[in-house]
């Protein structure tokens, strides 16, 4: 008589196997088309800004520079190389964080990017934080009472939130609690180094900025969202048992609702980046747009080459991590694609 094996205490079952290997290899597809789409990105980024008019050893030197003389500063910077040279070059130094240093002031580009990292990220972070205060509550109370008149209201103050521009709420802002109440500062940015209070003051109204247009686009898409949701069958069911409206929404609407606004959240990421860069200069921050925005006008190629290489290497890896979690909230979606 054979004894049937029993199932070791701890041991995964088939199905669970399975579906650890499924997720490997969803992760391996998902991150080498990563890198692929990085590697293309940076052949795109480098092409481009090598074939902009104007040569960077020219600007360094001026107008009245010898023909002499720009081919020599143009050897030293080595932008007399093959440009597959340069490329190869760029990209190891970026592989191994050495940036490289400035065409213009010769320094090294890393402590210069990390500094403005430190203005731009809790920027950016603070902006998406806000956008996501804003749009939550305003988007389910716009879709519980969409048929009302203050759901009309609602839904006006959001399309009113997308239709301003955000560096004009930074004036206006600045104006109202800047120079009018004097409770925060105008402009300028101190460092983390100096004090954490004050850097966090420097950057809550151009977060506030930042934030209440994003916050005002991820509403309408959540109120949207909210209302397919009241609509389905299996929210009728619940309400049917005995839940309230407002407790069968939290318990088994707002998962649901949340799917598509984290894929809008992730798509939103470029654009507060973009405007950050908006931002930084009506608030004279000393952020990624404006160390971008002098690179570009003194034709410093390997500084904007370098962040904008940060910039969409960032965006990828958000999209990445919300694909990911998308999958994730809804086992529906599967593995495979």
């Amino acid at each position: 008589m054979q004894i049937a094996e029993l199932p070791v205490v701890g041991d995964p079952t088939p199905q669970a196997r399975a579906n650890r290997h499924e997720l490997l290899r969803f992760l391996i597809r998902r991150i080498s088309s990563l890198l692929i789409t990085i590697f293309l990105a940076s052949v795109l980024i480098f092409w481009i800004l090598n074939i902009l008019p104007g040569k960077p050893a020219q600007v360094i030197l001026g107008t009245q520079a010898t023909p002499s003389s720009v081919a020599a500063l143009t050897a030293k910077l080595g932008l007399n190389r093959p440009l597959v040279d340069q490329y190869v070059h760029w990209i190891y130094g970026l592989i191994t964080l050495h940036l490289g240093n400035s065409y213009i002031s010769s320094q090294p580009i890393a402590p210069v990017l990390g500094a403005a990292l430190e203005v731009t990220g809790p920027l950016v972070l603070g902006g998406l934080l806000v956008g996501i205060i804003i749009a939550v509550p305003l988007g389910i109370a716009s879709a519980v009472r969409h048929a009302t008149k203050s759901g009309v209201v609602l839904s006006g103050l959001a399309q009113i939130g997308i239709a301003v521009p955000n560096f004009v709420l930074g004036i206006l802002l600045i104006i109202v609690f800047a120079v009018d109440l004097k409770l925060l500062p105008a402009s300028g940015f101190t460092t983390w180094s100096t004090s954490i209070t004050g850097a966090l003051q420097s950057l809550i109204l151009p977060a506030i900025s930042l934030g209440i247009v994003e916050g005002a686009i991820l509403a309408r898409y959540f109120r949207t969202s909210v209302v397919e949701v009241l609509e389905a069958d299996y929210l009728r069911t619940a309400r049917a048992k005995g839940l309230r409206p407002n407790q069968a929404l939290i318990r088994h609407g707002l998962r649901n609702a949340s799917i598509p606004v984290l894929t809008v959240l992730g798509l939103e990421l470029s654009g507060l980046i973009i405007g950050a860069v908006v931002i930084e200069a009506v608030f004279t921050l000393p952020g990624l747009g404006s160390l971008l925005l002098s690179s570009v006008a003194n034709r410093d190629l390997i500084t904007v080459q370098d962040i904008v290489m940060l910039v969409a290497t960032t965006v990828l890896v958000v999209n990445l991590i919300v694909d990911i979690l998308y999958r994730i909230i809804d086992p529906r979606m599967g593995l495979r694609s």
